[in-house]
């Protein structure tokens, strides 16, 4: 590892950026995630970046540089789009003990700038020291895939709760109540969109001391068959769920992408639950506190049998959701003569 990822603290603290093109507002966005106090140095600025002092979030220097302007700042970063510039940038922040950035020229860079997945506060940035910066990329697509968007809201609501936990909680009991507001059923309530709720259990379990278990019915689509044509929600939900009742046209290998210690319930074809009792044994495995998915091919929606699942589990006061499965795909053959 020749360098060490580390997160430093940027509110209220001076960034310059030399420049006043592209090269300068790639960096200056970055630096408006942050807290930061932005100096830009240049002659003259593209309309991006004027816009930035227009508005107050960024201040032009105009004046000569010199290494008085990189004093205290927490950081440099250098793109002029002239590399002879850029140097005598550098040589000047440096004299002046500044940490610096040049854009694309790594032997003047104390440190890189990564490619960062924001779900503020949670932050996770990605480095390939330079050596591949399109990786960087594809990484953090993946990533930006697998979050779900309201992840940061989440921590910053579990944030504000730190000091109560503190103090209702005690010590060695603390772990166990964080991992069930992240893994269980206030995030799982968070994330449907039911923010008020999942707020509701978090204080309700300080105030009793009981944790609700997360109890749902999910009525999941598993698409046209191939596992990789599942939404990413149906994945988690697989990946979540305590038991599974699975359609037997389900294609098998989608259970693959379940829990190991998941119970599998195949339906129908055979000496299965009947249709009229599927309601009553969801049900009633959720009343134990499991989390329970109904897999169906291809989509719930279009099942009579889920307007009833749903009809009785409200009845019977138990959560439930549905998460469709995406519309058909052209078969391979058509998509052979086509491409």
């Amino acid at each position: 590892m020749k360098s060490f990822p580390m997160f430093i603290k940027m509110s209220g603290r001076r960034v310059v950026i030399i420049g006043g093109g592209e090269q300068a507002a790639q960096k200056a966005r970055l630096m408006l995630k942050t807290e930061a106090s932005i100096i830009i140095a240049a002659p003259a600025l593209d309309d991006e970046l004027g816009a930035l002092v227009a508005t107050g979030r960024a201040t032009h220097h105009t004046g000569a540089i010199t290494p008085t302007l990189f004093q205290d700042s927490a950081l440099v970063l250098v793109g002029s789009g002239c590399p002879a510039i850029d140097r005598c940038a550098h040589d000047l922040a440096k004299r002046a003990g500044a940490v610096v950035n040049v854009v694309d020229q790594p032997v003047l860079c104390d440190v890189t700038t990564p490619s960062i997945v924001d779900r503020d506060p949670v932050v996770i940035a990605i480095g390939t020291e330079g050596t591949a910066p399109v990786l960087a990329r594809a990484l953090k697509t993946e990533i930006e895939q697998m979050l779900d968007p309201r992840l940061g809201s989440f921590a910053a609501l579990a944030g504000r709760l730190r000091d109560v936990v503190a103090h209702k909680i005690a010590r060695e009991d603390r772990r166990a109540f964080w991992r069930w507001v992240f893994k269980d059923a206030p995030w799982l309530a968070f994330k449907r969109g039911a923010e008020r709720e999942a707020a509701a259990l978090i204080k309700s379990a300080l105030d009793t001391g009981t944790q609700d278990c997360g109890a749902i019915i999910s009525l999941v689509g598993a698409g046209p068959g191939d596992r990789d044509l599942l939404t990413l929600r149906a994945v988690e939900r697989l990946q979540e769920a305590d038991v599974i009742f699975y359609d037997h046209d389900v294609n098998p290998d989608t259970l693959e992408l379940a829990r190991r210690d998941a119970e599998r319930i195949c339906l129908g074809a055979g000496a299965n639950p009947a249709p009229f009792s599927l309601d009553r044994l969801l049900i009633a495995q959720a009343r134990q506190g499991r989390r329970v998915v109904h897999l169906s091919a291809p989509d719930p929606r279009l099942c009579q049998s889920a307007k009833t699942t749903l009809a009785a589990a409200h009845a019977a006061d138990v959560a439930t959701e549905v998460i469709p499965g995406i519309a058909a795909a052209p078969s391979r053959e058509l998509l052979h003569k086509t491409g």
